[in-house]
């Protein structure tokens, strides 16, 4: 069992949980994720390390409740235990001094970000980081993310802070300033990934994105995380889940993470049916 350290709600719905895992705590690296099984009935939840401790032995997990399977696990408090927490999986993050880097962190995609602009910054890099999101209360992660990077952009939608618009914009503006960028690394919503490719693949930048999102089982036996980068297939979860971003099929992509929409649909329709809100008690609703 792994013990919840740490909870801190750090906006409505998003979730910070310091746990107890000294195992993990002492090989994980930047870039890698855990699989998360609250108990013998769960699912597998697949989160990125959001942060590493070595000397406490805990790994910092950040996740927003949008199912069943999160709201269960956001229920949880300082205390309590988790019956399976494995890791850390993935290839960890290439981090080499290489000059000027820009780390963008489009909404939850700030936690993962987060260890790898430390890591990029510790490695004697010229940390920029962009982070954005929909509007100024759901910012996670601010003042971390400052004291690891030379400089923090922030945008927002709504225009509640920072520049009004997209990521896409500041980096298109850091690019006209003229700064000579070595590499972009972002990690986000997928359609935010595929907007940052398409900006840099025009200047020949080379871009890092990671597929996170995607992710199911987290061990290549359910192939839901198979991705096309450049001509062969890939499981973002063993293979990755760091790709070079001019070489993923994004539309193949985003189409792969429509497919089970309907049933998603259906099966909330049946849950309220029978009086039961979706990611509420007696819910089983396995979108997490």
């Amino acid at each position: 069992m792994y013990k919840i350290l740490t909870k801190k709600e750090l906006s409505q719905g998003v979730q910070l949980f310091e746990i107890e895992a000294p195992l993990i705590a002492k090989k994980a690296q930047p870039g890698q994720f855990v699989i998360v099984r609250i108990d013998e009935d769960g699912e597998r939840i697949p989160l990125t390390i959001a942060d590493f401790n070595r000397d406490k032995g805990t790994i910092t997990i950040i996740f927003q409740e949008v199912g069943g399977s999160t709201k269960q696990l956001g229920d949880l408090n300082e205390g309590d235990s988790i019956l399976d927490f494995v890791g850390p999986l993935g290839k960890a993050t290439h981090i080499e001094k290489i000059g000027n880097v820009v780390c963008i962190g489009g909404g939850i995609g700030v936690a993962p970000v987060y260890p790898i602009a430390r890591g990029m910054k510790q490695a004697g890099n010229h940390v920029v980081s962009i982070m954005g999101a929909r509007n100024e209360s759901i910012l996670i992660l601010e003042e971390e993310m400052n004291a690891v990077s030379d400089k923090v952009y922030i945008t927002t939608d709504d225009g509640s802070k920072g520049h009004k618009g997209f990521v896409t914009d500041q980096l298109k503006m850091l690019i006209d300033s003229g700064l000579e960028i070595s590499l972009v690394i972002a990690i986000g919503p997928v359609v935010m990934m595929r907007s940052v490719a398409e900006t840099t693949r025009q200047y020949g930048i080379k871009t890092i994105v990671s597929l996170n999102p995607i992710m199911v089982d987290g061990t290549g036996m359910c192939g839901g995380c198979r991705v096309q980068v450049g001509n062969e297939s890939k499981f973002a979860c063993v293979d990755g889940p760091e790709f070079d971003a001019h070489q993923v099929d994004f539309n193949g992509l985003m189409s792969r993470q429509r497919m089970y929409k309907t049933q998603e649909a259906a099966h909330e329709c049946q849950c309220e049916k029978q009086g039961k809100a979706k990611g509420g008690d007696g819910c089983q609703c396995h979108s997490h």
